[in-house]
């Protein structure tokens, strides 16, 4: 089944539990901005404000673009990295290191 870039947006925003407004607030955009790209036919996104949208919705903004994309475990995988990379460079190596101690249990 094939979804629009804003039945993406539409479904995944529900699925956090985000409205309009708190979605909005979170990636640096307008509502009206998400209104439209969820409703309007006609509309030509920004990469950069797509990727700030899709980094908050744990996707990834060429999942959104693709009508026949479909959400799979590599989007989520792309998309946590995305998300680990925009971190501190203190932050990343907490994260490395609960990974090398889970390691260790195993």
């Amino acid at each position: 089944m094939t979804m629009t870039l804003g039945e993406k947006l539409r479904k995944h925003r529900d699925d956090k539990g985000y409205s309009l407004d708190q979605l909005a607030k979170l990636s640096n955009t307008s509502k009206s901005y998400l209104w439209e790209l969820e409703n309007r036919s006609e509309r030509k996104p920004s990469g950069e404000k797509l990727a700030r949208i899709a980094q908050f919705l744990e996707i990834t903004s060429d999942y959104l673009l693709d009508d026949k994309a479909q959400p799979d475990e590599e989007m989520a995988k792309t998309a946590f990295f995305r998300k680990f990379n925009n971190l501190e460079e203190d932050d990343q190596k907490k994260i490395s290191d609960m990974i090398d101690m889970w390691r260790k249990k195993d």
